[in-house]
């Protein structure tokens, strides 16, 4: 057995990372918009990122590398380096370049940049801000604020992982993501550190497993970003490791942090649960429940707290899943409004179902009554707030 212990520390949670982040002068009004990731000892590396075909150029930049370990990576906001080519590249190499020269401890430094697309990098902001660095900072929260575009609050997270022989690893990870959620990879970007004495292969196995029940089932707006991207480092400073107790420890906090990123879409009010259950299949469900979480006319009617149960019942039947009417039932939380052909959507539980839509977080459960496939997907509302947020988005 094991026990996870939740604590404070975010990406520096775990022994010998540091973190921080500063103003570069790529946000204005000198908000945070610089930081890095900093372990005093190498790192193996896990990674999923976007299946968005026009892939920004820090992913192109890692993906030229082939196996290798880091100790470093530098993270941007308002800029995402995407669509800017080789030059784009280049840009990094460059900057990365100049932060080893100057601190012959960086060892195969990465970047990774979240913000408007087809800008090339401030080079000189960059470099010139990161002479401020100290590595010798555990500054998680800064780190985490600066990595913000569109986010109303930093999100980290990271456990202590006591396992029963009395040895311990840490896990922590810090995300950030309010738009362009409909991740089919990854999400906008997410950063987890551990010590754990754990290499690649079985991390990114794990974090393969992890992936699609996460940070691929949440939506805030149906569109996959350029940058998508999730690193998992590891220096294995504590020479204990459970496969199990790491597989349990890295669900809860990347669960918890696409449920945050949902509950922080641009304007969301509500997060809603949406479960799948008596599909043909788990992939039959998968397709159901995210086709309800990514249906603007869905989206729309949360918020304006309807339970129009019909633009449910619809969107499942155009997901391209199995199913019939006769063997659907819909609930709203515990209020059935629908079951297998019989309408149930009176007076009463009209009103019922409407005071569950009041909530900042509820369910909807689906059971389409022909066999056991289940999946859950994680959404939000959409209203005025997020078009005006999008319209605006580049100044």
């Amino acid at each position: 057995m094991y026990k996870l212990k939740e604590i404070a520390g975010g990406v520096c949670a775990s022994e010998g990372f540091y973190a921080d982040g500063i103003a570069a002068g790529l946000k204005p009004n000198g908000a945070k918009d610089l930081a890095f990731i900093y372990s005093d000892g190498l790192c193996d590396i896990a990674s999923v990122f976007t299946t968005n075909k026009m892939t920004a150029a820090p992913i192109r930049h890692f993906e030229t590398k082939g196996e290798f370990r880091t100790n470093f990576i530098l993270l941007n906001a308002k800029n995402a380096n995407a669509m800017t080519g080789k030059a784009g590249i280049a840009d990094i190499d460059e900057i990365l370049g100049e932060m080893k020269l100057r601190n012959p401890q960086i060892v195969n430094p990465l970047m990774s940049s979240t913000g408007v697309i087809g800008v090339r990098l401030p080079k000189e902001k960059i470099i010139s801000a990161s002479l401020s660095f100290d590595l010798s900072s555990r500054n998680a929260v800064a780190a985490s604020e600066a990595i913000m575009t569109t986010d109303t609050y930093a999100k980290t997270i990271a456990y202590k992982v006591e396992l029963e022989d009395g040895n311990s690893f840490h896990i922590g990870a810090m995300a950030k993501g309010a738009g362009m959620i409909n991740p089919a990879m990854a999400t906008m970007l997410c950063f987890i550190t551990t010590d754990a004495d754990v290499d690649a292969k079985t991390m990114q196995l794990i974090l393969d497993e992890v992936t699609p029940l996460t940070f691929n089932a949440a939506s805030v707006d149906g569109d996959t970003s350029t940058n998508d991207t999730v690193l998992l480092l590891s220096n294995r400073k504590s020479g204990a490791f459970d496969h199990a107790a790491f597989k349990d420890a890295l669900y809860k906090i990347m669960l918890h942090l696409a449920k945050l990123m949902v509950a922080d879409g641009e304007g969301a009010t509500k997060l809603v649960t949406y479960r799948v259950d008596g599909a043909v299949n788990n992939r039959d469900a998968e397709i159901a429940a995210k086709a309800l979480s990514n249906s603007l006319l869905v989206k729309t009617a949360l918020y304006g707290e309807d339970p129009n149960w019909g633009r449910i019942a619809s969107t499942i039947g155009a997901s391209g899943a199995m199913c019939d009417e006769e063997y659907l039932s819909i609930w709203f939380d515990d209020i059935c409004v629908y079951k297998k052909g019989e309408i149930l959507f009176d007076e009463t539980t009209e009103a019922q179902a409407a005071e569950v839509m009041k909530r900042d977080a509820f369910g909807i459960t689906c059971d389409l009554g022909l066999q056991d496939g289940s999946f859950t997907a994680y959404g939000c509302d959409l209203g005025h707030e997020y078009v005006k947020i999008n319209a605006d988005y580049r100044t």
